[in-house]
């Protein structure tokens, strides 16, 4: 390759044709134009007419530089001219080795690698070498070489793997293949180098490709004080950077979307960087995955979840029976109360318990087992599940578990009881001593309320100390626990209610429960939970973090999934009977390792300017110069015009053929989106009819009443006023479009996840565009102060909306007198403030104060009555909702239906009544 500046010539013994263009000149020179034949009428030689144009004797100069041009312009093209072309290779008497680490790390520029090798092997090709290209992530690479060219498919279809490259095999195979004229290292930048660098180098020049920037990633998530958490991994000497973790998840419609999105600032150098997520218990039991979005998505920066962070299903089970009257007494009472948040529920019979497949049964002053319920209950513990029991006066009068161990107690009993503080006692009621560092409750605060009057008591056998949890402060074990097989038995000394201790009426004891409910999973943590069973794959990750189906990988050892994913275990989600196990490429927080490679070792960064072939570029310059040559020609020639003409008509066809078909393509794109439209049936019924419309939350009864709600408010509104609805649709906000409907109803619920950015952008349209929507949080009832609990879940989903800034519903805005005068807007509940656009502050207009509102509808109504329960009816009419009580609730409905009526009415004509305050300036100014 010869090389002028910046363009080089793959083939520079073509210029030496260059030489030739003197003796072209000489010969185009020699050679006169045709004559030119005119046509003209004999009788103007009477008139004495004389020609004043001559034909030349030689061809004009301009023109023989232009065909010396389309010569010069055709060998530069044959030449093969390329922009900046890259340096040949020293040596190219052997194969050109290319290696891609090709792991998760190669992910997030994966594009920019590939580009990369095909300008490598563009290279090759025309120096005429032969290649490998080996992927380090690949299980079993073709280490036999072939013609550059021969790769270019090949490249196009290789994608980077779910797991780390292995350099040590491949170092280990280098024997294996024949000589080697030079080798490039494609390389992420992360890891050990495996003395790879030194097994290239034995065999010839070594080059190392690394990344600008180096891939991050996602340590396995888990719950810490109550909150979703994981760590954002990076290498030494990171930059600052902004990310975002993407918490994904099914909705309630069993649809995959993100559920949840948590923007982070990562700091320069830092390694190693917390980020914690608030999510409502409802969606943290829907989360599958939590990965970092674009451009940061590969395998390592996704993290799978699995049964860890799952709702628990509790089972509870007393040992006597209460009445309705003794509820606040009853042994479940308090269990419920402390479990309803933070798990699912059941309360079948003893002998069925285990037909509920629970994950923890929790038994409150049983003490007697027929021998099926404690052969039953052996096993499911054995096999991993949490035996959680409660001591009582039945436990301390029974003799199990006194002179023997009894399987289903982590300790031996001794018989009766012990009371402490009554009148017939040695002692007073004793306290709780600090719990043990590295224990099940470690880290709990202690409170200083806490006593206890009453408990079972435990043998002193010698492992008492190390089955001890929570001990009071004489050193009397109040919590136990042993360790069965897979599984584990807790036992509480004192009673699941007061009677025996406060413990129950304390915050500490809600902490202890949740607790054991959310470190429970279905057998044991670590390793050993793994061995011995073979885990099948039930979904996997590709390198980019996508999840894909498994069915043709089959299913893998135990032990094998301890060790680091790779081509015969991908990470992905694995299942053992009910087990499930989140294999993920990153098992810990340790930050990530920057590449570390010997000294003197050859390092470049991706090729900045790309090499450009210009063969097309000249070819095509030098067309276009044979065009202007033939034109030239014609014109000397006198064949000009004739020759224009044609070649203007055949463009005229040629540009109104191809305006015809933009045109029809035109058209039948607009018939088909047109077509479209009118086979929705949605839209049909949408557009020929007003409808109100509400948003479909997922919680099939929230849907039911709002539903009805929004069909009661259309009786109304067709028998007071002249809008006349049809039935109201449900609206599914990520997929349906807005645009059909007036206003929009949006019951708040802890279900809902935000929507995603295409439903963003499809709401903040609807409401730039003159459409409303109505938040209900439903919360005045439980509202402390001003604010409900359903307003952080409001601001959550509304957080990425473009809304205006708010205000207090005035007493002279509009929907106060838009049909009905109005001075509250309750619902089913009354009492909260209504929240709408802020307008501007009062003004004087020749005296008289007004209010300068928007010409348009405040986008948002936010509030939190309920009104859809109060407008709810039946098929019949009826409403299907108490409201208040009496006459009173009867005109607290009423006033809500107006409250409906006056929302419709101010959406479908704006603020004209708001003119009103204008008419006594009018009536002044005409003088009546």
């Amino acid at each position: 390759m010869m090389s002028l500046g910046a363009i080089g010539f793959v083939t520079p013994a073509l210029l030496a044709a260059l030489l030739a263009l003197p003796a072209l000149w000489w010969l185009l020179r020699a050679t006169p134009p045709a004559p030119v034949r005119r046509a003209f009428p004999g009788i103007s030689l009477l008139f004495g007419l004389k020609d004043t144009e001559r034909t030349p004797a030689r061809t004009p100069w301009w023109l023989l530089a232009l065909r010396m041009a389309v010569l010069a312009l055709a060998i530069l093209g044959l030449a093969g001219p390329l922009l900046n072309p890259a340096p040949a290779p020293e040596r190219a008497d052997g194969p050109l080795l290319i290696v891609m680490d090709g792991g998760w790390a190669s992910a997030p520029d994966w594009s920019a690698r590939q580009g990369e090798v095909r300008q490598i092997l563009d290279r090759a090709d025309r120096a005429g070498r032969a290649v490998h290209l080996i992927s380090l992530s690949d299980a079993a690479p073709d280490l036999a070489p072939r013609a550059a060219a021969d790769w270019a498919g090949v490249l196009d279809t290789m994608r980077p793997a779910g797991w780390a490259p292995d350099r040590a095999a491949f170092a280990a195979r280098l024997d294996e293949m024949g000589d080697i004229g030079a080798s490039i290292w494609i390389s992420d930048g992360l890891g050990d180098a495996d003395n790879l660098v030194e097994a290239l180098s034995a065999r010839g020049p070594v080059e190392v490709v690394l990344p600008e920037d180096l891939a991050l990633a996602l340590a396995p998530a888990m719950f810490e004080d109550g909150q979703l958490v994981t760590h954002i991994l990076r290498a030494p000497g990171a930059p600052a950077q902004e990310v975002s973790v993407q918490v994904i998840g099914t909705d309630a419609a069993g649809i995959e979307r993100v559920l949840d999105q948590v923007g982070q600032t990562l700091a320069p150098g830092d390694e190693v960087t917390r980020v914690a997520i608030d999510l409502p218990l409802e969606l943290r039991n829907r989360v599958s995955r939590l990965s970092l979005s674009a451009p940061y998505k590969s395998a390592g920066a996704t993290v799978l979840t699995d049964d860890a962070l799952q709702r628990r299903r509790i089972a509870l089970v007393a040992g006597g029976r209460s009445g309705e009257a003794q509820s606040l007494t009853a042994p479940l009472h308090y269990l419920r109360t402390a479990l309803q948040p933070v798990a699912e529920l059941v309360e079948p019979p003893l002998a069925e318990v285990l037909d509920a497949s629970p994950d923890i049964v929790m038994l409150a002053d049983v003490a007697n087992f027929s021998a099926e319920e404690r052969s039953g209950l052996e096993d499911w513990v054995r096999e991993g599940g949490l035996l959680v029991r409660f001591a009582g006066p039945r436990m301390a009068a029974s003799a199990t578990g006194q002179m023997v161990r009894d399987s289903l107690l982590p300790v031996r009993l001794r018989e009766g009881g012990r009371s402490l503080g009554g009148a017939m006692s040695w002692g007073d009621p004793k306290r709780l001593r600090p719990f043990p560092q590295g224990t099940l409750f470690d880290g709990l605060d202690l409170p200083e309320d806490v006593d206890v009057v009453s408990q079972v008591m435990a043998q002193p056998d010698p492992d008492l100390a190390d089955r001890t949890l929570v001990a009071l402060e004489d050193g009397t074990p109040l919590v136990t626990a042993r360790d069965e097989g897979r599984g584990r038995v807790i036992l509480f000394h004192v009673t699941a209610t007061p009677r025996w201790s406060s413990l129950p009426l304390s915050g500490l004891f809600l902490q202890m429960l949740d607790r054991i409910a959310r470190v429970a999973q279905s057998g044991e943590r670590g390793e050993a939970a793994l061995e011995g069973a073979i885990w099948t794959p039930e979904r996997v990750l590709d390198g980019t973090g996508e999840v894909m189906d498994a069915d043709r990988i089959a299913g893998v050892a135990g032990a094998r999934l301890a060790q680091a994913p790779g081509p015969d275990a991908p990470p992905g989600l694995y299942r053992a009977g009910v087990r499930g196990h989140a294999y993920n490429v990153m098992r810990d927080a340790t930050a990530l390792q920057r590449l570390d490679l010997p000294a003197g070792t050859a390092t470049r960064g991706y090729t900045v300017r790309a090499e450009r072939d210009l063969t097309g570029l000249f070819l095509s310059g030098a067309m276009l110069a044979v065009m202007l040559d033939i034109l030239a020609t014609l014109a000397l020639g006198g064949r000009l015009r004739p020759a224009a003409r044609a070649g203007l008509g055949g463009l005229a066809v040629l540009f109104v053929m191809g305006a015809q078909d933009v045109q029809a393509q035109n058209v039948d794109t607009q018939a088909v989106e047109t077509q479209a439209v009118r086979d929705d049936p949605r839209a049909i019924y949408a557009t020929s009819e007003t409808v109100l419309a509400y948003v479909r939350t997922g919680d099939a009864e929230v849907d039911r009443i709002s539903r009805a709600g929004l069909s009661g408010l259309s009786l109304v509104l067709a028998r007071r006023t002249a809008i006349e609805p049809a039935e109201p649709v449900a609206v599914d906000i990520e997929r349906d479009e807005l645009a059909f409907y007036p206003m929009l109803y949006w019951p708040v619920t802890d279900a809902q996840a935000p929507p995603g950015p295409e439903a963003v952008a499809r709401i903040n349209t609807y409401l730039r565009t003159g459409g409303m929507i109505l938040f209900d949080t439903r919360d005045t009832h439980l509202a402390v102060g001003a604010e409900g609990p359903g307003n952080a879940q409001l601001r959550r989903l509304a957080g990425q909306l473009d809304l205006p800034p708010l205000e207090r519903i005035p007493p002279d805005h509009v929907m106060t007198r838009a049909f009905y005068l109005l001075d509250d807007f309750p619902g089913r509940y009354v009492g909260a403030p209504v929240w709408a656009e802020a307008s501007f502050a009062p003004e004087d207009v020749d005296g008289v104060p007004f209010r300068n509102l928007n010409d348009g509808v405040s986008p948002v109504i936010i509030g939190g009555n309920d009104w859809a329960s109060a407008w709810a009816v039946d098929d019949l009419g009826n409403f299907i909702r108490p409201v208040g009580r009496g006459v009173t609730g009867e005109r607290q409905r009423e006033m809500a239906l107006r409250f409906g009526v006056n929302l419709v009415m101010y959406v479908m004509t704006g603020n004209y009544k708001s003119d009103q305050v204008h008419v006594p300036a009018l009536l002044e100014r005409l003088g009546q």
